[in-house]
């Protein structure tokens, strides 16, 4: 249980390293070494409190976290990667939000779970470790009991990711790029898919395979995001086989077909179109190829 003593123990340990990691900052792959605590800021442009969009019900998440009232998500603004195609860019690059302390993000937990929510779903929270984990210290001893959602790029520390075992339930990445070429042309990110595959091997030693609870919610377990690019820049046939014979051929997988050039995706020829139907169709083919078969469908 998450409220008994031992248990908060352990978190507070857990947000005393992550303060500590923050006071030189390397909670991220990017390794800024700002104090934050001291409201230094770097690519993240978040100092010592997190930064929230919005917060909400989500009724357009897959449907294992939808349920019927919805995931609460929590929207963090800023992001430790730099896509040029982000889709939440006033968000994550512009820098949309307020400024809220961890008490605040705690009852923003705790109202979301009040209405009825399946699940706290954090957004982008890379950034935003050590935040959250503050939070959660209040919100578990104020009665949060859903699960944790860690809705992340990918782009995460292993470490960092260490600090969450037992406390994040599901974790659902995205991996962006099957090359760390693309990952640094496109999302400012030296050695994206090293990073990711690493970060998800962590985070499947943690939770496994998703997990669902009799009315099909989940409940415990990894959930890989995959956006589909035009010209096959995502690079979906070596995210497939890592998937396939380094994690489980029962990884639950979003294959997502919603690309579309926003943001500066234009500035780049060969993002400046949305996917057609047959590159789409060739992604989840790629996938059954390589046995991946829980292929989430909205």
């Amino acid at each position: 249980m998450k409220q008994d003593k031992k248990f908060l123990k352990k978190l507070s340990e857990r947000l005393e390293k992550a303060l500590e990691i923050s006071s030189n900052c390397e909670l991220c792959p990017r390794k800024c070494h700002v104090n934050r605590l001291k409201d230094e800021k770097s690519f993240c442009k978040t100092g010592r409190n997190a930064i929230v969009s919005s917060y909400g019900p989500h009724f357009g998440e897959e449907k294992v976290l939808v349920g019927r009232f919805g995931s609460g998500t929590i929207f963090f603004t800023h992001c430790n990667l730099a896509c040029v195609f982000c889709q939440n860019y006033d968000i994550s690059q512009l820098g949309k939000g307020n400024e809220v302390s961890a008490q605040e993000l705690a009852d923003i937990m705790l109202e979301l779970q009040r209405m009825g929510c399946h699940n706290i779903n954090l957004v982008s929270p890379t950034h935003c470790v050590a935040q959250i984990l503050e939070a959660l210290l209040i919100a578990f001893e104020e009665g949060l009991k859903i699960p944790i959602v860690y809705n992340t790029g990918g782009y995460d520390s292993v470490d960092t990711l260490k600090l969450l075992d037992g406390i994040v339930d599901i974790y659902m990445p995205d991996i962006k790029y099957g090359d760390d070429e693309r990952g640094m042309r496109y999302s400012s990110a030296p050695n994206y898919f090293s990073v990711a595959k690493s970060a998800v091997k962590e985070m499947h030693r943690q939770v496994g395979d998703l997990k669902t609870d009799d009315s099909g919610i989940a409940v415990k377990g990894l959930l890989v995001r995959h956006l589909v690019l035009p010209n096959d820049l995502a690079g979906t046939e070596k995210v497939m086989e890592f998937l396939a014979t380094e994690i489980s051929t029962e990884t639950f997988v979003n294959i997502m077909d919603q690309y579309h050039p926003l943001y500066k995706a234009k500035q780049y020829p060969e993002l400046s179109r949305s996917i057609n139907r047959a590159e789409f169709q060739r992604a989840v083919k790629i996938a059954r190829k390589h046995s991946i078969h829980r292929i989430c469908e909205k």
